[in-house]
């Protein structure tokens, strides 16, 4: 069974990876890692709907160059 790479970007920009905060910079070696260990899964970014888009677009290119092409996108609405 394949196990997906959930990287959530929070309001604030905060980027998390497996219930963890990482540094943004950090996201390509990140997922090259996960992705080599688990090459089936799918990469899903949850962005918080108050998230800058440069954020979004920072980590999408950190995981593009991390050679994974096929990106989910979620965007987290907080109900209220």
């Amino acid at each position: 069974e394949s196990a997906n790479i959930f990287i959530a970007i929070t309001a604030a920009g905060e980027v998390w990876i497996d219930r963890r905060p990482v540094d943004p910079r950090a996201v390509r070696a990140i997922v090259a890692r996960l992705h080599a260990d688990n090459p089936e899964g799918a990469v899903i970014i949850q962005a918080d709907a108050a998230a800058a888009t440069g954020a979004l677009v920072d980590v999408m290119d950190q995981v593009r160059m991390a050679g994974i092409e096929a990106i989910a996108i979620a965007a987290d609405k907080n109900p209220g």
